[in-house]
């Protein structure tokens, strides 16, 4: 058993990666964001939440990340600002989540003797694929704030590595779903709106395609990483190695659903021309090479977990499918 600490586990995958380790035997520190109303997000839900430490605070403050890093074996550091749309506006607040922040848990990983740090990267740093599958030597492509601050936010952890010898991995995941993901995403925009009853889904761009992972995958992958010695000082795509149109993705779940619903396009749920990532597939061949991790959950299983999920009265009134959430 280890001592670990999530950041970021009041998030969507955060809270599924807190939950997986907790049943795995580990000790858990959860860090859920501070606020006045002393919420701790996903974590609410958790089954388990009287077996984990949950800690309130901030990554962009370097005292508190030196703080919570103190008698930790493992760091998963996921807290990230993560909505495209929302870093069009505001920037400046994903330089110091994003940069700054993964910045100062490095710092404080380093100082307080973390035996593993796994920084979490995302699958938009490389952009729309200039070929396919996408491995790790992809070129990096900012088409949006958000991403521009993720490639330097894995620069940052990786110098880390070059320069100090602080054993981590950069873990890069295509796109999650599943549970408790946020109405931002286009699969609970979806289903959400499905289930509302409403008959024309608004939607933006269904042209491009995406690397779908259940995210009890992509939490299994996170972990295989973290056991993995052969993985410090590495770059690892977590992904399924299958592509799929949003089209086709939207069109599965009116299948499953039993919906007959039109699907239109509203701009502004559209990026900008040069922003939209269009293609997006995962070479996951080095992940299974280091770590034999292979995805245990296909597309429709998937889709039928999460829609289960998120049509559950108590779960759905929680969303606001009528507003386009950024």
């Amino acid at each position: 058993m280890s001592h670990v600490l999530v950041t970021g586990a009041d998030g969507f995958i955060g809270s599924h990666l807190t939950e997986a380790l907790v049943a795995a035997g580990h000790q858990v520190r959860a860090l859920s964001q501070y606020n006045s109303f002393n919420n701790w997000g996903w974590l609410e839900q958790l089954s388990c939440l009287d077996k984990i430490e949950v800690v309130n605070g901030d990554v962009r403050d370097p005292h508190y990340c030196q703080h919570i890093c103190q008698d930790i074996d493992v760091v998963y550091h996921l807290a990230a600002l993560i909505a495209i749309p929302y870093s069009y506006v505001a920037p400046d607040s994903y330089v110091d989540t994003n940069i700054k922040g993964t910045l100062n848990i490095c710092q404080a990983a380093m100082d307080n003797g973390v035996k593993r740090l796994i920084h979490t990267s995302t699958s938009e740093v490389y952009g729309t694929a200039q070929y396919v599958p996408i491995d790790e030597k992809h070129p990096l492509q900012p088409q949006s704030p958000y991403s521009a601050t993720k490639i330097a936010a894995d620069a940052m952890a990786m110098s880390f590595y070059n320069t100090f010898d602080l054993p981590l991995t950069i873990a890069r995941p295509f796109n999650t779903y599943g549970p408790r993901q946020s109405a931002r995403a286009v699969i609970p925009t979806i289903i959400t709106q499905i289930a509302n009853g409403q008959q024309q889904i608004k939607l933006g761009d269904l042209s491009p395609t995406r690397d779908f992972n259940y995210v009890t995958d992509t939490c299994r992958g996170f972990i295989a990483l973290a056991e993995s010695d052969s993985s410090i000082g590495e770059t690892v795509n977590i992904g399924s190695n299958y592509e799929i149109s949003i089209a086709d993705t939207l069109n599965l779940i009116k299948e499953i659903m039993g919906s007959d619903v039109e699907f239109i396009t509203e701009e502004q749920r559209r990026r900008p021309e040069k922003s939209e990532v269009f293609r997006l597939w995962c070479d996951n061949s080095k992940i299974e090479k280091l770590t034999g991790f292979q995805p245990e959950v296909d597309i429709r299983a998937g889709l039928e977990k999460t829609i289960k999920w998120i049509t559950q009265p108590e779960h759905l009134k929680a969303y606001k499918a009528e507003i386009y959430n950024v």
